[in-house]
């Protein structure tokens, strides 16, 4: 029997080339915050056309006197209103006769003197040329201002609500199982008050009418006592993101979070399905699929697993598993795994083919303390090491090395050479503990351990040596490094005030998340990418000091365990929204929504990354889901591997189904592709009727001598006047 594990970045389970383990045990370690999030602030598809001549508020003889209202029935206000009026029919001539596709949707003449246009195709520089234009710009697009959740604001799940019935009833019937290491059902995340009765299974004791199914799958359950009690946090963290009730107030290690948190479906059903119960952090795969047929034959429509293991190629049973119930009507949301960087990292079952797969970006936020120098505070997160009981002030005592400056300290620093200093280094390589008791033994006082990786400090993970440290410890930003190597020396301040940091690390891919293509048949993983850095969430009351976190216990956890239940969530959305739509369809629209070119690399936190198997289809969107147009099988279509010197022709059939209620012409597209790889498709459009469903062939080509390493391209679906309203990632490995 193979064993999983849970896809959470801990000491204890998993670690990544680019730095040591990251903890995300509770305490003190407050990561993360939450910052304007990246969204279309433009519809390229509309202009705003300002043309020549006043409006009536401010023409000289049209304007009211101060105090005064314009009088609408004076004959020199209709006089300049008819004028008005004669430009904007010239206007409208002159677009018929330049761009006759172009339509106006609107007029004004009183704050503006103004036109809407929907452009279908016009170019704002054409509009510019006509003689009646003054000034054109895009349409800007604007939000509901709300301090709400952060990380919801990403994928746009507050919008969704509103297009679906409204917060307090987003996934309201739909069942999600959550199959990890049990629901702390005391959680006030998961208070019933309001709930309507529910038929309760398993172990009552550890359900209500919120968290409705409590049951343990562990072969050595009887003989060892299990329970489906959370004795561990990570399910309980990830049962939050899915469905924690609207709005619950959280702090973390004594700060308040300023906004109350909500799960993603914040109205639906919860089930403890536990596969880690007391201490195990392991689980066998028949301890999964029972516990996956369990949800199934209770009535379950989601799934989430955020778990992982071995790939074991096409002939791993529990991606069978996997496809098979989403064949059979549930949605499976499985973490990518968190082996990352680089490709062929997926871990199973998320390398099940229609597995709803999770790679992991960042959440733009942490609490933690400030390190002051020189009149400017940087960030620090905490974690599992000690932290300062008051203020803290000493010179800074930079480690010099190779990485941007910094050492990474994992060798004996020379006696003394830090004495009385805040050790300032970098990240990587050895563990947190080495690098911090090597910094105590030469002197220090305290430690700044700065990332290595772009966007926000996360918690640090007390661990793998005999001697820890005990002085306090954190980590700071990247972004901070250069400033700090420059400042070595100058007197700075560690305070031992905690507070919330809000920041601009969104959208950012986590380094440890892990890459495709999958094994053997090389297809393209992950699926979509959702938040997974930083993520805040529920854990059980027993992992925080309840004297400062009153009201429940919340921290902030990193992996892509904390993506997937995104996912998990959103498919509740769908499902509620669209109680017709198969498992399939449901988790095309999540994918092939997704919004393109915002994920950055972790390197840099700049550049945007393209390749498929790092990001799918790009990161999730909850409002496009809810109002997907189309759904195609499969999510994404992959070639396989082809060899470079064998010159061949491949087609594979896709099906798309019209599920947006109306009947409509989808022009397909595919990218031409390059490097002796192109794509083309058997049609350029299919005419359906609502529900209705056909199936088109892409065409790969590849030419002998073809060049090795992945060829990828777009598969677009649009629907005239409205643009894109799918994507899919077509892909090919030449070897």
């Amino acid at each position: 029997m193979r064993h999983l594990r849970l896809i959470l970045v801990l000491a204890t389970i998993a670690s990544f080339a680019l730095s040591g383990p990251v903890s995300a045990a509770p305490g003190n370690q407050s990561l993360a915050d939450g910052a304007a999030v990246q969204r279309a602030t433009v519809d390229s598809g509309y202009a705003l056309v300002q043309l020549n001549g006043d409006p009536l508020s401010t023409y000289v003889k049209t304007k009211p006197a101060q105090g005064k209202k314009i009088d609408f029935n004076s004959n020199t206000v209709k006089s300049y209103r008819a004028q008005l009026t004669a430009l904007r029919n010239d206007f409208r001539q002159w677009l018929q006769a330049n761009a006759p596709k172009a339509k106006i949707t609107g007029s004004w003449d009183l704050s503006l003197n103004a036109v809407g246009v929907k452009l279908n195709g016009a170019t704002l520089d054409l509009l510019r040329t006509a003689p009646q234009v003054k000034h054109v710009e895009y349409q800007g697009l604007y939000y509901p201002l709300d301090d709400n959740d952060p990380d919801l604001s990403i994928i746009s799940a507050q919008l969704a609500w509103a297009q679906v019935g409204g917060d307090a009833t987003a996934g309201a019937g739909v069942k999600v199982a959550i199959v990890d290491t049990g629901i702390d059902v005391t959680h006030p995340c998961f208070d019933d008050a309001g709930y309507a009765a529910q038929t309760q299974l398993g172990n009552h004791a550890f359900t209500n009418n919120k968290v409705i199914v409590a049951k343990v799958f562990n072969n050595k359950a009887v003989s060892r006592g299990y329970t489906a009690e959370a004795v561990q946090e990570h399910g309980t963290h990830v049962a939050g993101t899915v469905a924690c009730n609207l709005d619950t107030p959280a702090t973390v290690a004594g700060v308040d979070i300023p906004y109350d948190m909500s799960g993603v479906a914040p109205a639906a059903l919860l089930g403890n399905y536990n596969v880690f119960p007391g201490d195990v952090t392991n689980a066998r795969s028949e301890d999964i699929l029972n516990a996956l047929d369990a949800a199934y034959t209770d009535g379950f429509d989601v799934a989430n697993m955020s778990l992982g293991g071995g790939a074991h190629g096409i002939l791993d049973l529990l991606t069978d598993a996997v496809n098979d119930l989403d064949i059979a009507n549930m949605v499976v949301a499985v973490a990518a795994g968190n082996s990352g960087p680089g490709h062929l990292t997926v871990e199973s079952p998320g390398s099940a083919a229609r597995a709803l797969t999770a790679g992991a970006s960042t959440v733009p936020h942490f609490v933690g303390s400030g390190l002051t120098v020189g009149g400017t505070t940087y960030g620090l997160a905490a974690g599992d090491f000690e932290t300062v009981d008051s203020d803290l002030t000493a010179n800074l005592g930079v480690v010099s090395g190779s990485i941007g400056g910094l050492s990474n300290a994992c060798a004996a620093l020379p006696a003394g050479s830090l004495t009385g200093e805040i050790a300032v280094l970098s990240r990587g390589t050895c563990t947190f503990s080495q690098k911090i008791r090597n910094a105590q033994d030469a002197g220090a006082v305290a430690t700044v351990v700065v990332n290595n990786v772009a966007g926000d400090p996360t918690a640090m993970a007390l661990g793998g040596i005999a001697n820890e440290p005990t002085i306090p410890a954190y980590m700071t930003g990247l972004a901070n490094r250069t400033a700090l190597v420059a400042a070595d020396g100058a007197s700075a301040t560690i305070s031992a005030t905690l507070s919330y940091f809000a920041t601009a690390n969104v959208d950012i891919m986590a380094g440890f998340s892990s890459q495709g293509p999958t094994d053997v048949d090389f297809r393209v993983k992950p699926d979509v990418v959702a938040p997974g850095v930083n993520v805040l969430s529920s854990i059980p009351s027993a992992f925080c000091d309840t004297t400062v976190d009153t009201g429940g216990c919340f921290a902030f956890f990193q992996g892509t365990s904390m993506a997937t239940p995104h996912l998990a969530g959103s498919a509740a959305v769908v499902r509620a929204a669209h109680p017709d739509w198969a498992a399939w369809q449901v988790r095309s629209a999540i994918v092939n929504t997704a919004d393109q070119g915002v994920l950055k690399d972790f390197q840099t936190g700049a550049n945007v990354v393209t390749d498929v198997n790092i990001i799918g289809s790009g990161r999730e969107n909850l409002l496009a889901a809810v109002g997907a147009w189309v759904a195609l099988d499969p999510v994404s279509v992959s070639f396989g591997a082809v060899p470079s010197g064998s010159g061949q022709t491949l087609g594979y059939a896709v099906t798309l189904t019209n599920i947006s209620g109306s009947s409509h012409t989808f022009d397909l597209s595919v990218g031409a592709g390059g490097g002796g790889v192109s794509y083309s498709l058997d049609t350029s459009a299919l005419n359906l009727a609502a529900g209705q469903s056909a199936s088109f062939t892409v065409w790969m080509t590849a030419d002998k001598g073809a060049a090795e390493g992945g060829h990828q391209a777009k598969l677009t679906v649009s629907v005239g006047g409205t643009g894109e309203v799918a994507h899919a990632a077509v892909y090919t490995l030449i070897k």
